[in-house]
């Protein structure tokens, strides 16, 4: 099994999670720390994938966004644009996926079929949806991918929706797609979830999809290994 080390990060601005992302890839392309896996959520925030401009997707003018306290940042990940915000869960892997192949559409699709499989603990039957990347319960979207892949070394990841507001979605086109609306674990079950519960079953099915082992340590514990 491959090591892979956890970090969960609590609450964290979205540029200090992209600049902890980048100096851990470095620290993995360099052989210094083993796979890890960040867990996170944060503030509310728009993010825009490479090549797209802000206006295309992106709904809400300056003063609604100041109003709502959202910050928008144009990153470096593929994909459309996408939101985040307190009660979803983000994971962030830094990952040499050549470990397992060299495939960058594959290792999408595991990423998918770790939350289906977790979704599946709670008794949601989740699916793909053909040609569009991320994870779907019947036409409502609960998960998105993106990441950026090079020389085979991996960063971003996903966002699971768990218990966010989800009128933040207002204010953009969710990954561009106009049609489909999104959801949450706590709607579509009707009940509170702990977030808690869902990273532990996210841990489970990380590890069966991917054949990873985990260590557990503290923000400051990493840092200190970079």
């Amino acid at each position: 099994m491959l090591p892979c080390w956890v970090v969960r990060a609590g609450t964290m601005e979205y540029g200090v999670a992209l600049s902890l992302q980048r100096s851990l890839l470095a620290a993995r392309r360099s052989g210094l720390i083993d796979n890890v896996l960040l867990i996170l959520e944060h503030p509310p925030t728009y993010t825009i994938g490479r090549r797209l401009r802000a206006s295309d997707h992106l709904l809400y003018g300056e003063e609604t966004l100041k109003a709502r306290g959202i910050r928008v940042y144009e990153t470096d990940r593929g994909g459309d644009i996408t939101c985040h915000g307190p009660g979803q869960l983000v994971g962030y892997t830094i990952f040499d996926i050549a470990a397992w192949y060299q495939d960058v559409y594959r290792y999408l699709r595991d990423l998918e079929a770790v939350i289906i499989g977790l979704l599946d603990e709670f008794g949601i039957a989740a699916r793909r949806l053909e040609g569009i990347t991320g994870v779907w319960v019947e036409d409502r979207k609960v998960a998105a991918l993106g990441i950026r892949v090079s020389r085979w070394f991996a960063m971003h990841g996903f966002s699971l929706n768990v218990h966010p507001d989800l009128t933040l979605y207002d204010g953009i086109v969710p990954c561009g797609i106009a049609d489909r609306e999104v959801t949450s674990l706590e709607r579509i079950l009707g009940r509170p979830v702990a977030m808690e519960e869902v990273e532990t079953s996210l841990l489970h099915h990380l590890g069966k999809v991917f054949d990873m082992s985990f260590e557990e340590m503290t923000l400051s514990e990493l840092q200190q290994r970079v």
